[in-house]
């Protein structure tokens, strides 16, 4: 069995985070991993009050006894969601496991952390992370260029950012975006990440809440079908490349666009018919890179073990066969 300090710290059998994504991040999925031995997450605003979100957390409690968590993303907003009665939701339902992430999450960690949860807290820089550590943070995430989502505007791929964050960081670090199979854990473990976490490779699972068609597209599409939006808006967010996302593209590339002019396309519910009904050109479909390397619909437990089975055979396997048995450490 292959541990880390991340997976001593939360209790799991594996290092492995189900990512929290919207409107994917329910309890079918966030059971199943757990199941299967990672860490499960919901999305706290994939349910639209706080009392759906309790129900929400009793239901996953009802598919699995083992350990999951609830993401809570802060996004900055005229009209924000009522995050304050989010984050009591979480801390009376006995959460123990939270994601953060997003903009000042300053009193939401101050909170969980007086109420004995652990946070782990996702990021695209050093700088934030550094930051996030001295808010009192557990775990970072650190999320490299080729995530799904919002990779932040410094384009650091995870080759150079997980490394990069191991290195200042004295807390576990686990690798986000371009991870989905034994090689990628391998290779995250090898740059002193203590784990990975993964977005898109279970949207395309069998348990992931979404139509058979949104999967098949995952398979589908190469390393290359994504698009990045909202860079002149210094928001940028990679999507999977459908008529919506080049559309905005190619809107967005006018000399006197503003984000009014984008607002049609981009709007969080449209997001969610192309997810429900398989409509592929209903709305943005958020997925990252790693569409390159997907190319099956498994359980979760199936991926979860095909990762650890695949990563303990390089370990043991290949790269113990490129040093010479006089160079073996002893």
């Amino acid at each position: 069995m292959l541990r880390t300090r991340f997976s001593d710290l939360l209790g799991i059998d594996y290092p492995i985070v189900q990512g929290g994504m919207m409107w994917v991040g329910r309890a079918e999925l966030a059971a199943a991993v757990s199941e299967a031995g990672g860490l499960g997450i919901l999305t706290a605003l994939t349910q639209p009050t706080p009392d759906e979100l309790r129900r929400e957390i009793d239901r996953c409690r009802a598919l699995t006894s083992k350990p999951f968590g609830v993401n809570l993303t802060i996004l900055p907003s005229v009209s924000p969601p009522p995050y304050a009665e989010y984050r009591r939701a979480i801390i009376d339902s006995g959460v123990t496991i939270v994601e953060t992430a997003g903009h000042k999450p300053h009193e939401h960690v101050d909170d969980f952390k007086a109420h004995g949860i652990t946070v782990l807290h996702k990021c695209t820089a050093v700088r934030h992370a550094l930051s996030a550590e001295r808010m009192g943070v557990d775990v970072i995430s650190i999320d490299g260029f080729e995530c799904a989502g919002h990779p932040g505007e410094d384009d650091i791929p995870g080759l150079i950012l997980i490394p990069a964050a191991v290195d200042k960081l004295s807390i576990p670090v686990i690798a986000s975006g371009g991870f989905g199979d034994g090689r990628g854990l391998v290779a995250a473990l090898a740059l002193g990440a203590e784990g990975i976490n993964m977005g898109t490779r279970f949207c395309a699972t069998v348990e992931a809440p979404i139509h058979d068609n949104v999967k098949q597209f995952l398979v589908a599409n190469d390393e290359r079908a994504t698009n990045l939006i909202f860079r002149r808006f210094k928001n940028t967010g990679r999507v999977a490349r459908n008529s919506v996302s080049d559309k905005v593209v190619e809107i967005s590339a006018g000399r006197d666009a503003v984000f009014a002019d984008i607002q049609p396309y981009v709007g969080g519910a449209l997001g969610r018919k192309a997810l429900e009904t398989g409509d592929l050109d209903a709305g943005l479909i958020w997925a990252g890179q790693i569409q390159g390397l997907i190319h099956d619909v498994p359980t979760c437990k199936q991926l979860i073990d095909r990762i650890m089975s695949d990563a303990a055979a390089i370990i043991a396997g290949r790269l113990a066969g490129l040093l010479p048995e006089t160079a073996a450490p002893r």
